[in-house]
Formats: structure tokens, sequence, C-alpha cells
């Protein structure tokens, strides 16, 4: 496939090279916690953010205008909805062949056919959408002529029957440049393998940095991060050679527990980093530097080669008890930089040494080191020694909890929040730009950076920027806009932290864990251009790193809302949107899955139908609802 390489430079690199120098720096919070929270901080297991999925995603090449393109596909239960996407040059004839020889012209299929877009927000792929009922179940054939097109290359989006799924995900966290990527795949998990369903074939389709795509067989031999031979796990892996975004899609032949063919695909956003620093010792012990403030200084010494550059922190303090065994005292992290001597500096508070009784030798365990955007891990260390003060020095056991032990002290002189005044901002998602009603909301103003691609870090930042003009502000946040905010909150301080009121945050259709839109809009927009270039923030994979830095005590600030379509009966197909209805599981709002809108340790204020993401869709779109922002608005902190 012919690649436009200005294109693919542009969608890839978005999120690697995003101009925000000129922005004051924030200032990061000391985050703390306590050992109850070991286990939603620690890194994720990758399974469990695998893509799940009933499509198939089948890459179009015609070789010559005579020859066309044909593909065999199944027809699992006499019905088929597929999308057709050619570019806006592509005006393709289509023609269907049954099992049994029966054709279904390209006239007949037109007729039926219906113009729309698959569509995150304001990146938006124009395709065509065919339904076709009461056919026969079996391997039919779709034949497609370019005729008089200037596309002779692009994408057939087909669903599968929801009832066998393929479970993909990748084998790995760390995407730094000269790592090898592994991604794994089988049908629908144990229950599925034990009814029959199998998969008989697997393909590993990789698009580069540069546009330059390779295929990887896929084996269930043992000798590929596919677990045990013969185990229905298939797996495949590369060597990431560029930083970048890789594209991994995973194309699977199979069959179902009736023996029936299928084809399902599932779609893999990878982002890869330089590797920018590392630990200069994993031996090292650690020491603890008493700070005036009575905190401490845990000081690692690294190796940076970009100065300047801040990076997600995560590590756990360790101790004993008085038998000598091992004793969790808390967690600390949060956002650093390294210094100009090379030492990467986490505060922390020694309150949480006595609040545990944890006695020498200590210990930091489970340490990782972050890129900020992709939270890619860069340096780690599974135990390092710990050089604490003398136990006598370090104060009485605190009563509770404080706000200093989670984040450190509050800025002061000219770190301070400067602003003057109070607000409700009002912030929009991912590739959009202002869509609340403004006039709903009182002593409001509206965050505007239209159509555009940030992390959640770049957001976020963004975010304080704005805000810095009031003291206090609270937020009313659309789509990926409320995991921004939510990202400020815990790694900076800003004016939320003056908010008075009693909701801090509220969200409404935000994927806290993820769209599998994300996926295949890059692989779409990988040839087509997508507006705003794909983020894996988005994907399941990437939410799930991002939420393994969030501590409860954040995570209580957001009340979150979600919505999904109004059901108007069984025997007919709802939806929001009718091309993503293909890859989604219902509920859903056309972007956001009613399962992947919640936020563990957030306030759910419930779920609404009859309301979809964004204007243009089947509903009307969720941020309209009056009555829901009159409540909002009630309640909003400021």
């Amino acid at each position: 496939m012919t690649r436009n390489p200005l294109t693919l430079a542009v969608v890839s690199s978005l999120l690697f090279a995003v101009p925000l120098a000129a922005l004051a720096s924030p200032v990061p919070k000391q985050l703390s916690g306590s050992a109850e929270e070991f286990a939603q901080m620690r890194t994720p297991d990758p399974a469990d953010s695998a893509i799940y999925s009933h499509s198939a995603l089948l890459p179009v090449e015609i070789s010559t205008r005579e020859a066309g393109w044909q593909r065999e596909f199944p027809v699992e239960n006499g019905k088929v909805r597929f999308l057709v996407f050619s570019g806006n040059n592509g005006n393709w004839m289509l023609e269907l062949q049954s099992p049994t020889g029966r054709r279904i012209p390209a006239q007949e299929l037109s007729s039926s056919a219906q113009h729309t877009d698959f569509a995150l927000e304001q990146a938006r792929i124009p395709s065509n959408y065919y339904a076709l009922d009461g056919l026969e179940s079996g391997t039919w054939a779709l034949r497609i002529d370019a005729g008089a097109s200037r596309s002779l290359s692009g994408y057939v989006l087909l669903e599968g029957d929801p009832a066998t799924e393929l479970m993909s995900y990748p084998a790995h966290r760390r995407q730094v440049v000269g790592q090898q990527l592994d991604v794994v795949a089988t049908l629908g998990g144990s229950a599925a393998r034990a009814n029959g369903a199998r998969v008989v074939s697997a393909t590993l389709r990789v698009t580069g940095p540069d546009g330059s795509v390779r295929s990887y067989p896929m084996f269930d031999d043992g000798l590929h991060a596919d677990a045990k031979a013969g185990d229905g796990l298939f797996g495949a892996g590369f060597v990431a050679e560029q930083s970048g975004q890789y594209l991994a899609q995973v194309v699977a032949d199979g069959a179902n527990a009736d023996g029936q063919r299928i084809v399902r695909t599932a779609e893999h956003v990878l982002p890869v980093v330089d590797a920018s620093l590392r630990l200069a010792s994993t031996e090292a012990v650690i020491s603890a530097r008493s700070l005036p403030n009575g905190r401490l200084s845990l000081d690692l010494p690294v190796v940076a080669s970009k100065q300047g550059q801040h990076y997600r922190a995560y590590a756990e303090v360790w101790g004993t008890d008085a038998k000598g065994n091992a004793r969790p005292a808390a967690w600390v992290g949060g956002m650093v930089t390294p210094d100009k001597n090379g030492l990467l500096s986490l505060g922390f508070d020694p309150r949480w040494i006595t609040r545990a009784d944890a006695q020498p030798p200590y210990q930091l365990r489970e340490l990782r080191v972050e890129d900020p955007d992709h939270f890619i891990t860069l340096a780690s260390a599974r135990s390092l020694g710990l050089d604490l003060p003398d136990r006598r020095l370090l104060g009485a056991a605190p009563k509770g909890i404080d706000e200093a032990m989670r984040m450190g002290p509050r800025p002061v002189g000219s770190e301070a929040v400067a602003g003057v005044g109070q607000r409700l901002i009002l912030v929009h998602g991912y590739c959009s730009g202002g869509v609340w009603p403004a006039a709903q909301f009182t002593n409001a103003s509206s965050f505007l950076d239209a159509n555009q691609n940030r992390s959640h870090d770049q957001f976020a930042r963004l975010l304080q920027d704005f805000g810095s003009t009031w003291n206090s502000f609270g937020t009313v946040a659309h789509s990926q806009g409320g995991a921004a905010s939510l990202h400020l909150y815990t790694y900076y301080w800003s004016g939320l932290d003056n908010a008075t009121g009693a909701r801090l945050i509220q969200s409404v259709g935000t994927p806290y864990k993820g769209t599998n839109l994300a996926g295949i809009l890059a692989t779409l927009g990988s040839w087509f251009g997508a507006g705003c270039g794909s983020n894996d923030n988005l994907t399941y994979s990437g939410a799930s790193a991002w939420l393994a830095g969030i501590p409860t005590s954040s995570r209580a600030k957001v009340n979150y809302y979600t919505t999904s379509f109004r059901s108007t009966n069984w025997w007919t197909n709802d939806y929001c949107q009718i091309a993503t209805d293909l890859v989604l599981s219902d509920p859903e709002d056309g972007t956001t899955e009613q399962t992947n809108g919640q936020l563990s340790g957030g306030v759910n204020r419930g779920h609404t139908t009859g309301q979809c993401h964004t204007s243009g869709m089947r509903d009307p779109a969720q941020y309209l609802d009056a009555s829901r922002n009159a409540t909002m608005n009630a309640n909003a902190a400021r």
C-alpha cells in the first residue's frame, strides 16, 4: 500500500513533539499514599486491558484496476454489516457472492448504502455503510472494483457475531527503542476455547512510524510470549527500531463454537520512546536528606539525556516489624525532574514511617520512572536499599493522614497560585472545541484548545495555565477533559486545590478506561490522515497505565456521569453512531462504552439513556442536558 510520508509523520509524532515549552512549569505535588493502595498503583497486568473484538478491519489493496480486490469472509448469523473506507476520491463498485454462487451486484448494494463517518469527536473518516439481512450463513466473497476511482487502497470494517470475540493485548509495557514488543491473542478466553472456538491462523501486521508495513506470523508454540504451546494463545513480536507510534494489528482466522469460519482483528497503538533516562546504579543505597520543613528527600542517582525533562515516578517504602518481618509503610511518587547533579528526588513525609511503625532496615521497592505522556517505564528496580535518619528523629505517629502527607507542602511565595477570584471552568475533550452551553452555567469560563490532540499530561498543563487567571476553580468536563482534570488535580498544584464546594471535578462521557475507537481510528488514520491523529492515552492499555498512578484520594474528587442511546424496541438495532456501533459493546454513547466510562474510587452520579457522546449522533448530545447541567452548576466547586 502506498503511503503519504508527510501524513504519517504528522499522525505518528503528534504526542512526541507538542510545543508546550512556552507555558510556565506548574509546581508538582509530592505524592504519597498508604500501603493499602499498593495493588492499584503497581504496573497493571496487560491482560486486564485487553481488547475484546467482534469485528475485523481488513486492508484493501487493489493491485490493478482490472484485477480488483477480493476477500472471503464469513456470515455467521444470517446478516452482515460492514463499512467501506475508500477515501475522498474513492467510488468503488462492490459485489457480494454467496456460498452457493448467488450474487448481489453493485447496483443492489448501492441502493442500501448510507454515507457516514467513523468518528472520535472531530477526528472523522468518511465511509459507506452496508447492512444486509436474510443471508445464508457460510463463507461469502466481497469483490471491489476501483472503476474510475483514483483510490486503490483503503479498508473494510466487518462486524461479526458478538458471541465470539478475539481477545488481544500487548504482552509488555517497556516500549523503548531497541526493545522487543510482543502481542498475543486468543478467541474469547478459556471458556470460549472449551466450547470449541479456536484460532486457526493469525498474523501481526505492524505499521511503523515511518509508514513501513511488515507482517509477522503468530505462533502457539510457547516461544512467542504465548504462554504454553497448544493452549490457543498465539503470539508474535518485533523489535522497535525507532521512536514514534507503531500500529500493531492482529488479524486472526478461526472457527466459532459451531465450527463456522470467523475472522477478527484487534488494533493496538504502541508508542515507543527513546531511553532518555536510566538509574546510575541498580545496587546503590538510596540516601534520604532531611529538609528544613521536616520532610525527607529520597535522592535517586540517574543518568538523563534530556535536560529539564520531567517524569512520572512511583516507589514503595518498606521497613520491618519488631520480629524482623517485612512491613509496608507507604508509596511515594509524582512528577519529578532530575537536577543538574543527576539526582531525581522524591519528596516524602516521615510520618508515613511512624504511622506504619516500620523499623530499619528500609527498602525502596517496585521503583519505576516513566515518561509523562505515555507512562512507559524507562528505569526500574525491584528493590533498593534506603538509608533513613534514625527512627528516634522521625517524630511521633500522626493521628490521621493530612494533605501534606498525601501531596506535600503547598507552594508559597512566587510559586503559589497568583490568580484572583473564583471560577467554574468548562472543559471540552479530545479533538473538540467548546461544547458546553455556557449560558447554563454561572460564573463560568470555557477552556478552549480547539481540535487538538494532547496527552493527559499536556492537556492538564494547558488547563492549569488557563486556570491560573483565578485563585480557585472547579471543572465541568466532557470526554478526555475529565481525565485531564483528574490528572491536573493529582500531579500539579493549581486553583483546583483552593476551590470550595461540593463537587470539585464533574465529568460526562469520559472514557476513564479507554475506548476501542482509539486503536481503529489510528489504523485508519495511518492511511487517511484522520484530522487530529491518534491518542494512546485513550486506548484500553494506555488508560490502564495512566490509572496505575492515580491514587484513591484523587479519584474521590471526581463525580462522573455516563449515557447511552435510547433503546426503542428489541427487534431493531439501536445505536448512537451507526459506524462505531459495529465495534463498541452495548450500552455505549457512540464513543464510550458504559463499562469503560467507570472510574473506580470516583463518585458515580448515574447513567442516562437517550443521550449520545456528541452532536450529529442519533440522540441529543450528552452535554446539552439542561437539567443535569443545572445540577452540576449548583453543586460545582469554584
